[in-house]
């Protein structure tokens, strides 16, 4: 699931007990307030995060878009562009 928000991850990485690796974190903070800032920076860290996982052989990935698809669909043309 892609980060979109702020207030969502943290409300979800609370209820789950996850931690955000400090640099997403701290670039988090530091765009917050800042919407389409803070969607760029969950579509490169997801995307990053896909490329990685495809490189050492997972078979796909799977999205949760909870109705939220543009940041998915970006992800998703940025692999299929080897970006």
């Amino acid at each position: 699931m892609p980060i979109v928000d702020v207030g969502g991850v943290k409300r979800m990485t609370a209820m789950c007990g996850a931690r955000l690796p400090r640099e997403l974190e701290v670039g988090l903070a530091a765009a917050d307030g800042d919407a389409a800032a803070v969607q760029q920076i969950g579509i490169e860290h997801a995307t990053a995060q896909c490329r990685d996982l495809l490189r050492r052989g997972a078979p796909g990935v799977h999205f949760y878009t909870l109705n939220r698809s543009p940041a998915t669909r970006q992800i998703l043309s940025a692999l299929r562009a080897g970006a």
